[in-house]
């Protein structure tokens, strides 16, 4: 009977896979946006289309899911996965609309470390799904993301202190203010991703 039912679970994790795979391309995207920081509509344009993409997978896995009497896991969980991975995504293109809102000059180094913080949890995301239907060995990706998220608040509080200790004035504040804040605010929520990851992994092991 198990066996049976195993292909189709397969398709979830594949999709789970593939919508990783998106957030992780609209994170890199971010990246080399900050890093490049030229031509910025057409990049922050990109990272509204992967967002858009990211939408459509996670309506076709909740189309699915109504579809499937047998799921890979839990409903809600399967629900706060996909949840979590959209808002990263929607938060990352927050980030990059905030840049061009804010006619921002140049990136600090502060953000452009932010962003390739949240590049390399997206990367420790996508490989802990990639790995996900064995529900075994997936603890190094989790505590990677959890040691990374202790990094990245470490630089946004002293980025945020340097602000108002460096004799900026007052609209600047704000601005890398609100910057730092959304750039942070996607560090923890992909924490909270790797938590739900960790938490299926533990109940289905």
């Amino acid at each position: 009977m198990r066996l049976r039912l195993i292909p189709r679970d397969e398709r979830f994790y594949d999709m789970f896979i593939e919508d990783a795979a998106n957030v992780l391309g609209g994170a890199r995207l971010l990246e080399a946006m900050l890093r490049s920081y030229d031509v910025l509509e057409r990049r922050a344009g990109e990272i509204r289309d992967a967002e858009h993409r990211g939408d459509e997978i996670s309506h076709h896995i909740g189309h699915r899911l109504e579809a499937t009497f047998v799921t890979p896991f839990d409903r809600e969980e399967i629900h706060a996965l996909i949840s979590g991975l959209d808002d990263v995504l929607d938060l990352i293109e927050e980030a990059a609309d905030t840049f061009v809102l804010y006619r921002i000059d140049a990136p600090t180094g502060v953000a452009i470390q932010q962003a390739s913080i949240i590049v390399q949890q997206c990367e420790q995301l996508h490989e802990a799904l990639v790995h996900l239907r064995e529900y075994k060995g997936l603890e190094k990706y989790w505590i990677e993301v959890h040691r990374l998220e202790n990094e990245g608040d470490r630089i946004a509080r002293q980025a945020i202190a340097d602000l108002f200790d460096g004799g900026t004035d007052a609209v600047a504040i704000i601005r890398w203010k609100d910057v730092y804040g959304l750039l942070e605010s996607t560090i923890d929520k992909c924490e909270d991703v790797a938590n739900i990851i960790e938490r299926i992994t533990i109940k289905h092991a």
